[in-house]
């Protein structure tokens, strides 16, 4: 089925950051891409302002670049499935889409739906998640606003906006505090009109079967200090001039082992921890040496939602190491550390 799916991408961040700048070039670009772009943004500034001067009362849009626009009345869900719907009948064309979210919204349940609901799953394949955070106000709005932090620890891609209006000192704080928040996440400086289209679309968030999006050099950064067998999370002893002036309730931590994983065992601890930690945990991710398979074992998940698929095998010679990343609200990490650790077969 995958080939047909219509790969969507959700894109979040602050009222300000940029979102409907960059939709606007997205949409306006002769990219060759039909792109369905579904706004969920109740009382901001609409895009329509400026593109889709259409005082129809038809929910879609159509733009002359052959891309397709619609504000969500109703829930998502049954714009989706409508979109897809209209497509399959020939009405309208279109290859992807985006969905922007609300200034405030946590990206969680909009994710999720592509998870949960057999009818989108079968038409969409959920992309990735691109947060965008504005380098003027990013401080303030982390500090005071969980969803702003959520945001961060959701994402596949963080785009840093007007970063030439704040001194370099600044941005790098901000760029290393949103490392600390969400390690798996590239981070890349914006100047609106000049993100390429490669950086926004295909991110490949979600696909099990892609590389696991841990940023290497994240893995290695604790190596030098100390080597037993799980890495703390990056930033407990690191010696970084900004080190904690702020502690943010989203967090990551990574967990890594040599040895093989017990897969009875780690899937009962896992599937406890999403029962009870779901709502916090964001996003959490992983490649496991299982015993009993010389194939890699991919997981992820999103809140309770959890699924895991085979990898490729491991190549002889090629030393079998577990990694997990888990981004969420206040989690325990030591009660986590040791279950993981007694998992292990």
């Amino acid at each position: 089925m995958s080939k047909g799916l219509i790969p969507v991408t959700i894109l979040t961040g602050f009222l300000g950051s940029g979102k409907t700048t960059l939709l606007k070039r997205v949409l306006s670009e002769a990219h060759g891409q039909k792109i369905a772009v579904i706004e969920n943004e109740f009382g901001e500034e609409d895009i329509d302002t400026e593109i889709l001067v259409a005082d129809t009362q038809e929910q879609i849009i159509q733009m002359n670049n052959g891309c397709v626009c619609c504000t969500i009345r109703e829930d998502l869900r049954t714009t989706l499935s409508d979109l897809a719907a209209k497509k399959r009948r020939g009405e309208l064309d279109f290859e992807r889409v985006i969905i922007e979210t609300t200034g405030v919204a946590d990206p969680g349940p909009v994710a999720q739906t592509f998870f949960m609901d057999d009818e989108i799953a079968e038409a969409y394949l959920l992309d990735g998640v691109l947060t965008l955070v504005d380098a003027v106000h990013a401080t303030q709005q982390l500090d005071s606003r969980q969803e702003a932090r959520r945001q961060v620890g959701f994402a596949d891609q963080i785009f840093i906006s007007k970063a030439d209006l704040v001194d370099s000192a600044a941005v790098d704080a901000l760029s290393h505090r949103l490392k600390h928040m969400n390690p798996r996440a590239p981070q890349q400086r914006v100047h609106f009109g000049e993100v390429e289209l490669s950086r926004v679309l295909d991110l490949r968030g979600f696909n099990l079967n892609a590389k696991l999006e841990i940023d290497p050099d994240f893995l290695k950064v604790d190596d030098h200090h100390h080597h037993h067998d799980h890495d703390h999370e990056h930033g407990e002893h690191c010696d970084h001039p900004h080190h904690h002036v702020h502690d943010d309730d989203v967090k990551s931590f990574v967990f890594k082992s040599d040895r093989a994983f017990n897969p009875a065992k780690l899937e009962d601890f896992l599937g406890a921890i999403v029962q009870v930690y779901g709502p916090k945990l964001l996003r959490y991710k992983g490649v496991l040496n299982m015993k009993g398979t010389d194939k890699r074992v991919i997981f992820q998940g999103v809140h309770q939602l959890m699924g895991s698929d085979l990898g490729p095998r491991w190549m002889p010679g090629e030393k079998k190491t577990s990694k997990m990343v888990f981004i969420g609200i206040d989690l325990p990490k030591e009660i986590l550390l040791q279950g993981l650790e007694g998992c292990l077969a």
